[in-house]
């Protein structure tokens, strides 16, 4: 049962759909994948315009909080960016360091959590696979498709579960 008195929850991913990963990817180019200096880069990544304005936007009827493949041990760097970008305050949830499952897996696992306890109003994601999951699950999905796709980084995501 869902608590009603609250504000519903709008659900945000990070990595290309509301920071730019694209300067950092060619980390995930060679084999083996430079997963350390991936994640090192992310502090530099730009935002996406469209999606920090929908996380701005979503504040106003809902609670952000943010659902990312991004380990924990990126979790001060994570909310350092946030909060540069001026993204409202919001939990974030992250896989736990040594977790490689795959995205759609994590994420719909956390989603069902937060289900639980209130009204999940949307989930903002670029990876189609979570994407389509979350929607047979029942959730309202918005598809951020404002960044080219990297099938490196879809690969990446997919094999290893590590963003």
């Amino acid at each position: 049962m869902t608590d009603s008195s609250r504000r519903p929850l709008a659900v945000f991913d990070l990595d290309n759909t509301l920071a730019d990963t694209a300067h950092r990817q060619h980390f995930l180019e060679g084999k083996p994948r430079n997963w350390d200096a991936f994640f090192a880069a992310a502090p530099q990544d730009p935002p996406i315009a469209e999606g920090v304005a929908l996380a701005v936007a979503s504040a106003g009827e809902c609670e952000v909080v943010y659902l990312t493949g991004r380990p924990e041990r990126c979790r001060r760097d994570t909310l350092d960016w946030l909060a540069a970008q001026g993204l409202p305050e919001g939990r974030v949830f992250m896989r736990g360091n040594a977790d490689r499952r795959p995205a759609r897996f994590t994420k719909l696992e956390i989603l069902r959590r937060l289900a639980q306890g209130r009204e999940v109003r949307c989930l903002v994601d670029d990876d189609e696979l979570v994407c389509d999951d979350a929607e047979r699950a029942g959730f309202r999905v918005v598809r951020a498709r404002w960044t080219a796709k990297s099938e490196v980084l879809q690969e990446a995501q997919e094999r290893e579960g590590r963003t």
